[in-house]
């Protein structure tokens, strides 16, 4: 029997360090969740990671030995030992599992919305995972759970203003392209900064990003002259090393003339050395300061989670119903692959009666001995379906295999495989 297995850790459960070491960049959560899925205990996996969270859902067939070949992947990606993981690393097994990555996709688990999700998945995960989705888009849609003041961007541009006061006159330069710069990029525009400069490695995507917010795009290289004269950066990559490194800095701070310079970090790993700290006129934000600020505003949405939580529980309840489906499905498919063997047998059998039947009324006979034994299997099957998820399903479905002597103990039919039969949730199948 498969079950879901999420193993990760958080803001709420590691330092920042550690989050740095255990963040699966591109290239790692490739290279992780392939390793990962040849385990033998492990059909199916994902991972989320984001710059507060690192997080792999698995779907596995023994829990205990699948959290020692993941934990085995997160420490050696990581260069780290597993009794450093000691207190900080988080388990959660089966609609646990389940629940807390539809709280993490709805913000109520989360810093920051829109979760970077990649991996190896099947039948079940891709079903977890667009009704996490389905979920958070509601909770958002419908309550106050994402307004500004309890995001990552939002507390970013708010923390700027503080240091900086009115940012209509500064000017900023971003660092990155993505989901998370065009956040903090609106939050910043609501605040009536016109002056923003984007720089990202793939110059194309500067280059949209800056066209929407009325900015202007540069190339990577010439950061250090952009360095010089801005008022402001906010740093959102997804780099495995950092950008921004104190001897650099040094050098652009010399030519700033001792000019204040203000640096928010909110990528992990984190783009600006932290020795950056330790430059003269320079103030450094990294992703946990700014996340003290989130903790602190998240204190008045209570009313607003408590909404949301009721929508991530229809939605776990919905996931409930199709996973207890599940149960039934394998005997439903060998009940109807029943009628058909004895359709086929009572043909072949009595061949040499019909042997003067043309080919088109030997087919409507065919076809109408199939259609008897899919008329007399329907009540069943449709009885046994809607038990699905009830207590006694199991009655039903030991009652069927036993009246008609079958045998579906390896035998896994995934509706949400459209394609059709799955014997084992294999990684890429639905």
């Amino acid at each position: 029997m498969s079950e879901i297995l999420a193993l990760g850790v958080s803001h709420k459960t590691a330092p920042l360090d550690l989050r740095e070491r255990l963040s699966l960049t591109e290239g790692r959560a490739v290279a992780a969740l392939r390793e990962l899925t040849e385990a033998a205990t492990i059909t199916e996996a994902a991972a989320i990671s984001t710059c507060n969270r690192t997080e792999l859902y698995l779907v596995v067939s023994d829990p205990v030995e699948a959290e020692s070949e993941a934990l085995g992947v997160l420490t050696r990606k990581a260069g780290t030992r597993p009794t450093e993981l000691l207190g900080h690393l988080y388990s959660l097994r089966g609609i646990d599992a389940a629940r807390h990555l539809l709280r993490v996709t709805a913000g109520l688990d989360s810093m920051i919305v829109g979760e970077l999700v990649e991996g190896a998945t099947g039948p079940l995960l891709n079903r977890l995972f667009r009704g996490a989705l389905a979920a958070g888009g509601r909770a958002r849609a419908e309550t106050a759970i994402g307004e500004r003041g309890v995001s990552i961007p939002s507390v970013a541009v708010e923390v700027a203003q503080r240091a900086l006061g009115d940012l209509a006159e500064r000017k900023v330069l971003m660092i990155g392209a993505g989901a998370t710069a065009e956040l903090v990029a609106q939050a910043l525009v609501s605040r009536g900064v016109e002056t923003v400069f984007v720089a990202n490695r793939h110059h194309d995507r500067a280059l949209g990003l800056a066209q929407r917010f009325d900015g202007e795009a540069i190339r990577f290289e010439n950061m250090p002259e952009q360095l010089r004269e801005v008022d402001l950066v906010v740093s959102t990559t997804n780099s495995p090393h950092h950008i921004i490194e104190r001897d650099g800095l040094e050098q652009v701070m010399a030519e700033r003339e001792a000019r204040p310079l203000l640096l928010i970090d909110i990528a992990v790993p984190r783009d600006i050395e932290p020795e950056c700290r330790e430059v003269g006129a320079v103030s450094v934000y990294d992703i946990d300061d700014v996340q003290q600020i989130v903790e602190r505003n998240a204190g008045t949405r209570e009313a607003e989670a408590t909404r949301a939580e009721r929508i991530i529980e229809t939605e776990l309840d919905r996931f409930q119903k199709w996973l207890a489906s599940l149960e039934v499905v394998p005997t439903i498919t060998a009940l109807r692959e029943h009628g058909d063997e004895v359709v086929r047998r009572v043909t072949a059998e009595n061949e040499n009666r019909w042997e003067n039947l043309g080919e088109a009324d030997r087919a409507r006979m065919e076809l109408m001995a199939k259609a008897i034994a899919s008329r007399i299997l329907h009540e069943p099957t449709r009885r046994i379906r809607r038990a699905a998820g009830h207590d006694d399903a199991y009655q039903y479905v030991s009652a069927l295999r036993e009246l008609f002597g079958l045998d579906v103990e390896t035998e896994v039919e995934s509706e949400a495989d459209a394609a059709g039969k799955v014997t084992e949730l294999r990684p890429g199948q639905g």
